[in-house]
């Protein structure tokens, strides 16, 4: 049973889709003589309404349901064209099968109507070849949409759902108030609120997770905005276990208030509307600091500075960075168009491309057998074209009961299709049994069919979703019998026949589930997630090679476009893996999570380290061959930790010792400690993955590191 929100959604959409579906049924059937019509206009609601997930409430909820009516139509016209052999229907089922399934790469809002789009096309490509009964068909749909969006609309609409912004305004405000004074803001409230921010925690519709620039911008400014709350509190953290306040001396103190300033006013942009506040005059007095840390480095007199106020100043400035980032995305989000290059370049890659290329972007990353998107596209597709192409050389009565079935019992691993088809048999046995009975001691009396639709729909999509599969399955097959049943002569042959054909499609779906990638994402989560510590293991000798070339050289970041290619692959890989259920006696479960946040930190520090630091001239051959010499063991820890994470079993990868700090011997140079402390934290972080690898199974909980997962 549900939690009561989730509950009270389930009851909201049932009346909706009840409402909606009943309408238009009944106007054509008994009003308007159009049986075809009228089944149409019953199952789209149903469709798009029950099948589909399609994100928000009310009025937004309405406006994306309006907006799937196009292509609602475009694929009923298609399936009518198609119907004319079963080839034809096949092949498009196949390409339509895997558009609409890989539409979920452009997020919640394109992806969540594409199951119901399935159904529609589904509905038209079946015999007979009726091309003269498109015109009716096409009104049915528009009338279903139409009436679902005025019931979502206007009846029993639900509490609208937080906005993304407004979270994203709620975490800069108290950014704001913990940076300005520290105490003020426990460390668990800084959590609490950063957690909040995490996607799986955000609703569907309100994710921003498109591929257009707004959506790249509030994701990357929701990231920035958990990473300033994350840092705010591992700082208090730190400085009440060591008892030295960090960050407290002059110029520390001046650029916290200058993040508080920037995270107060970029707050309130996001809830009144008005422009943000430019990002520039942050980034000066971040360049003003660092300027200031490497001439006081410089000074002899100022040789002899404690290392825990470097370390201090370093942790105020990355929170300054993670600040700058966060107005910046802002200021490009609010601009909505295209503008000049952003520096680093790699950090705001989106900001001068256009849509269709940023939409390419996307696409292109994931059509590649390594993304689970891709993956599960194609299954569902080739599991739908192969039950098309049963139930038409079969000429199973009602085939299209087939694909139905295998549309809503495909999971993404063998054994999750397994269990649900076990459930559903048995469900539709139950149900095939009790509408038998029903149609037998009925006959032809359609009005109490009629009667009894609009209740049976109500009980059938409240109590099916609430009760699980086999509830679902066998309520649902009361509906159809009682629907069916006002169309067409029917007998108690109808149950039967959809008996037979739900077995079918059972079949059909456990054979593509056990031929195309079985085990979901279990796999496909190991090679990712070793594939993105490679990717980012290389930048982390780049990096250091950037800090340390020629003073009078501009320093030059490495390309992180593979890196965030892999992380893309591996966010998606992640999330699946968190949705499906656990297999007893699996191998290595590593702390996924923790390679997140790896990524997350190697990327950002090899994208901001070049572009804010300051190169020395004094920097002593000593420490850079202990920076070099630090950087090889890392790429080699993580090329190690990564060949392990492939495995299914096997002992823990050996660990060498902690990598030596920077040698304390050597003047405090700014840009050494800033590096030191970024490699220490990759450092500390890699030890906790190898923990994982020994201990016991420990993910199956948790979210993206920095908002973009969950």
């Amino acid at each position: 049973m549900r939690p009561g929100p989730a509950r009270s959604a389930v009851l909201r959409r049932s009346v909706q889709v009840t409402c909606s579906a009943a309408a238009g049924f009944y106007v054509f059937l008994y009003g308007l003589h159009e049986p075809v019509t009228a089944l149409y206009a019953l199952f789209t609601p149903i469709a798009l309404g029950l099948l589909s997930a399609i994100p928000g409430t009310g009025r937004r909820q309405a406006w994306i349901t309006l907006r799937t009516l196009p292509f609602g139509l475009a694929l009923v016209a298609l399936g009518t064209m198609l119907a004319q052999s079963t080839a034809a229907a096949v092949a498009g089922m196949l390409v339509a099968g895997f558009l609409l399934s890989f539409s979920v790469v452009a997020g919640p809002r394109a992806a969540g109507p594409a199951p119901g789009l399935q159904l529609l096309y589904i509905l038209a490509c079946f015999p007979p070849y009726a091309p003269e009964t498109l015109g009716g068909r096409l009104t049915g749909v528009a009338v279903g949409v139409a009436l679902l969006a005025l019931c979502q609309a206007y009846l029993l609409r639900g509490p609208p759902a937080r906005s993304f912004r407004a979270l994203l305004a709620d975490a800069l405000e108290t950014g704001a108030v913990a940076a300005a004074e520290p105490d003020r803001v426990p460390v668990a409230t800084l959590r609490e609120r950063s957690e909040g921010m995490r996607l799986s925690r955000v609703a569907p519709g309100e994710r921003p997770t498109g591929p257009g620039r707004g959506d790249r911008a509030l994701g990357q400014a929701g990231a920035a905005a958990r990473r300033i709350l994350d840092q705010l509190a591992s700082q208090s953290e730190l400085s009440a276990s060591e008892g030295v306040p960090l960050g407290r001396d002059p110029a520390s103190a001046a650029l916290r208030a200058r993040v508080a300033d920037a995270c107060a006013g970029t707050a309130a942009s996001l809830r009144t509307g008005r422009p943000p506040p430019s990002a520039g005059p942050l980034r000066e007095e971040i360049q003003g600091f660092q300027a200031d840390r490497i001439r006081r480095s410089a000074d002899p007199a100022e040789r002899a500075v404690d290392g825990r106020v470097l370390r201090g100043q370093a942790a105020v400035l990355t929170l300054a960075e993670s600040a700058w980032i966060a107005v910046t995305a802002v200021e490009v989000a609010a601009a909505g168009r295209r503008r000049t290059p952003l520096s680093p370049r790699d950090l705001f890659w989106y900001v001068d491309l256009p849509t269709s290329r940023l939409w390419v972007r996307r696409i292109a990353g994931n059509a590649t057998h390594r993304s689970v998107w891709f993956q599960n596209a194609v299954r569902v597709a080739c599991g739908l074209a192969v039950a098309r192409l049963v139930a038409g050389t079969l000429d199973l009565a009602h085939g299209f009961w087939v694909l139905l079935t295998v549309l809503t019992l495909a999971r993404t691993t063998v054994g999750a299709t397994w269990r649900a088809v076990r459930e559903a048999v048995t469900g539709n046995l139950v149900g095939a049994v009790a509408a038998g009975a029903l149609l037998i001691a009925v006959g032809r009396h359609l009005d109490a069919y009629a009667i009894l639709l609009v209740p049976g729909m109500l009980v059938a999509f409240a109590l099916g979703p609430l009760l699980g599969v086999a509830w679902a399955q066998g309520l649902f097959t009361l509906v159809v019998s009682l629907a069916f049943a006002q169309i067409t002569p029917t007998t108690w042959r109808l149950s039967e026949a959809r008996l037979v054909d739900v077995v079918t499609g059972s079949v059909i779906g456990l054979l593509c589930g056990l031929l195309a990638w079985p085990a979901g994402a279990r796999k496909e989560v190991r090679r990712t997630m070793a594939g993105l510590l490679r990717s980012c293991g290389a930048l982390v000798p780049a990096t250091v090679e950037a800090l340390l070339d020629a003073p009078d050289a501009d320093p030059c970041a490495p390309s992180t476009y593979p890196a965030l290619h892999h992380l893309r692959l591996a966010e998606a890989a992640y999330a699946q893996f968190r949705s499906e259920p656990p297999v007893a006696g699996e191998g290595v479960q590593a702390d996924w999570h923790g390679v997140l946040v790896v990524a997350y930190h190697t990327v950002l520090g090899a994208q901001r380290l070049p572009c804010f630091e300051v190169p020395s001239a004094d920097v002593p051959p000593e420490a850079c061959a202990w920076a070099r010499r630090t950087a090889a063991e890392l790429t080699t820890d993580v090329e190690r930790v990564a060949v392990h994470l492939t495995k299914d079993r096997g002992p823990a990868p050996g660990r060498r010792p902690c990598a030596p700090p920077l040698p304390r011997h050597h003047p405090g140079l700014p840009t050494l400690v800033d590096l030191e402390v970024w490699l220490t934290a990759m450092d500390h972080q890699l030890r906790r993955i190898e923990a994982s690898l020994a201990g016991p199974p420990a993910d199956h909980e948790g979210g993206g590191p920095s908002g973009e997962t969950g």
